[in-house]
């Protein structure tokens, strides 16, 4: 069976590196956000602290407006070690491969209105090629499974997360980023039915993010998932102000 890795995160609010509780961040209502963690750090040292110890596939999402350089930044930190989403359009994403992004990651463009658009993902895919386009699917849950979801989290779109609708995106991306952004943030544990459901569909490397809270989280995501499924930590981590998880646990566990 394979294993489930620790993928890393850089999370960028207003240039700076931020954890936030996913839920809440507003395109109209800036007082609803909730942070858990502003670093005193520039995303360079996350970005060198990734390299330094071989931590591959991680992430760099840019939440919002002012996050380019920052993000930039990061990514010259390490060339082709980092992956990159926010904002990202079939305009853009060959420049955020030029800066140094091993992937691109694309949600909100994949649909406008809120519907999904396949025209604009084979654009894209396209564009910069299978192999260097993740789709992170964002999703939160409602009555009857999970929908995407866009705009910050905000906005619920017409396609539901199931085997049928990742098959026919995994034919023009080579990875999903898989955000559970009602436990985004909340450290209270992993939504255990969500990533046991991916195990069954996903065919392509995909990582989940929300809720891990400790370390075995990672033991808990392989058996769930078969191994299929990495995991990112966020909040709960201590290189961004956490008290449950241990960086270098997490570098040791992925070394095994």
């Amino acid at each position: 069976m394979p294993k489930s890795v620790f993928r890393p995160c850089i999370d960028l609010h207003d240039g700076v590196v931020k954890q936030i509780v996913g839920g809440t961040l507003s395109e109209t209502d800036q007082t609803s956000l909730k942070t858990n963690f502003v670093a005193n750090k520039p995303p360079t040292y996350y970005a060198d602290l990734y390299k330094q110890n071989g931590l591959e596939g991680g992430h760099v999402i840019k939440l919002g407006p002012n996050n380019d350089e920052a993000a930039k930044e990061a990514l010259a930190a390490w060339p082709g070690g980092l992956q990159v989403g926010g904002g990202i359009t079939e305009e853009n994403a060959q420049a955020w491969l030029d800066a140094g992004a091993s992937k691109v990651i694309v949600t909100s463009y994949l649909f406008p209105q809120a519907r999904f658009s396949l025209q604009r993902l084979k654009v894209i895919s396209h564009a910069v090629g299978k192999e260097k386009l993740v789709v992170d699917v964002s999703c939160r849950r409602r009555e009857h499974g999970w929908f995407v979801a866009m705009n910050k989290w905000q906005d619920i779109t017409d396609m539901e997360v199931c085997k049928e609708s990742l098959d026919i995106l995994s034919e023009y991306c080579s990875e999903f980023l898989i955000h559970a952004a009602d436990v985004e943030g909340l450290c209270k544990g992993v939504d255990r039915e969500l990533v046991k459901k991916l195990g069954e569909w996903v065919t392509i490397p995909t990582t989940y993010a929300g809720g891990a809270n400790y370390v075995g989280d990672l033991d808990l995501v392989e058996r769930l998932s078969g191994g299929k499924v990495d995991l990112t930590f966020g909040s709960a981590l201590d290189i961004f102000g956490g008290s449950l998880v241990k960086f270098d646990e997490l570098v040791q566990r992925s070394k095994q």
